[in-house]
C-alpha cells in the first residue's frame, strides 16, 4: 500500500540573478501576479512571490558573493532551487524519515508553530526538497501578508 502524501506543495524555488529582470519574465510573458517580497540579510538572498494560476512561484536572488545562492548559481546557473511542502506536523514527520534512512540536511525550529527541514538532493534524485510548517518557512503562510495590504 502506497503511503499517503508528505504534505502539499506550497511553492517552488528558482534561483536568479536578478529578481528585476525575473520578474518581467514570470509577469509580463507568464501573466504571473505579484504577491510579495522580503530579505534575509542573514542568509543573504532577498525574495519575491508570484501566483501563477494557484501554484506559487518564488524568485531567489543573492546578497552579495558570500551568499548561499551565488555560489549555487555560479555552480548551476539560474533554474529550480527547491520545491517546499506544506508538512502537517513537520518535526515529527521529519524525524520519520531520519529513522527510514532518508538524510535530512538541515532543521530549524522557527518558533512553536513553524519548523523546517531539508531533505538532501542526494537523497531526493537531485532535487533539494523543502519540508515545512508555518511562517516563514510557507510562502502561502498569512503572517507573509500582515502589513502589506
Amino acid at each position: 500500500m502506497a503511503n499517503p502524501p508528505i504534505g502539499k506543495l506550497d511553492h517552488i524555488g528558482i534561483a536568479v540573478k536578478s529578481l528585476a529582470e525575473a520578474r518581467k519574465f514570470f509577469e509580463d510573458i507568464l501573466g504571473a501576479s505579484f504577491m510579495y517580497e522580503g530579505a534575509d540579510e542573514a542568509a543573504g538572498f532577498k525574495l519575491a512571490e508570484f501566483d501563477l494560476g494557484g501554484l506559487t512561484i518564488e524568485l531567489l536572488e543573492p546578497l552579495g558573493p558570500n551568499s548561499f545562492l551565488h555560489k549555487f548559481l555560479e555552480k548551476r546557473g539560474e533554474g529550480m532551487h527547491h520545491l517546499t511542502f506544506n508538512v502537517p506536523d513537520c518535526k515529527s514527520k521529519t524525524a520519520a524519515l531520519r529513522e527510514q534512512g532518508v538524510r535530512i540536511v538541515d532543521e530549524t525550529q522557527w518558533s512553536p508553530t513553524s519548523f523546517e527541514a531539508f531533505i538532501s538532493p542526494r537523497a531526493a534524485h537531485g532535487v533539494l526538497i523543502q519540508l515545512g510548517s508555518g511562517y516563514p518557512t510557507l510562502a502561502n503562510d498569512p503572517a507573509w501578508l500582515k502589513g502589506k495590504e
